[in-house]
C-alpha cells in the first residue's frame, strides 16, 4: 500500500475501528529488530501487504523491515496529508489498550 486506507488503524481518525485486543496481538511488529509485520487489513490474505501506516509510524525498528528497504522491495509510501499516530504505543492506547499493558512494554516508540 503507498498511503493508509480509509480504516486504517494508524489514522487518527479511525480510532475504534478494531477492538483492543487486535492491538495486543500485533504490538510485537513494533518491538526491536521484530520479524513480523503489521499488515494491512484492506489487502486481504490473498494479496497480504505491510501496513502504508505502519511503514510511516511503527516500523523504524523492525528488522524485516528494514531489510526489504535495503532489498529495494518497499517502493515510496506517504501519509496522503492525513494525521496518523505517532507510534506503535500511541496508537494501541488510543484504541483501549491499557498504557500500563505488558504487551506495549517492549514496543519502540
Amino acid at each position: 500500500m503507498t498511503s493508509p486506507c480509509p480504516d486504517c488503524p494508524w489514522r487518527v481518525d479511525a480510532v475504534g475501528v478494531f477492538p483492543a485486543q487486535a492491538f495486543r496481538h500485533s504490538a510485537g511488529t513494533a518491538y526491536d529488530m521484530a520479524q513480523h509485520t503489521f499488515a494491512c487489513h484492506s489487502a486481504g490474505a490473498e494479496n497480504p501487504r505491510i501496513c502504508a501506516g505502519f511503514l510511516l509510524r511503527g516500523a523504524d525498528h523492525n528488522l524485516s523491515v528494514r531489510l526489504k528497504y535495503i532489498q529495494g522491495q518497499i517502493g515510496h509510501v506517504h501519509d496522503g496529508g492525513l494525521e496518523l499516530h505517532n507510534s506503535y504505543r500511541a496508537m494501541a492506547v488510543a484504541n483501549g489498550v491499557s498504557p500500563d499493558d505488558p504487551v506495549l512494554a517492549d514496543c519502540r516508540d
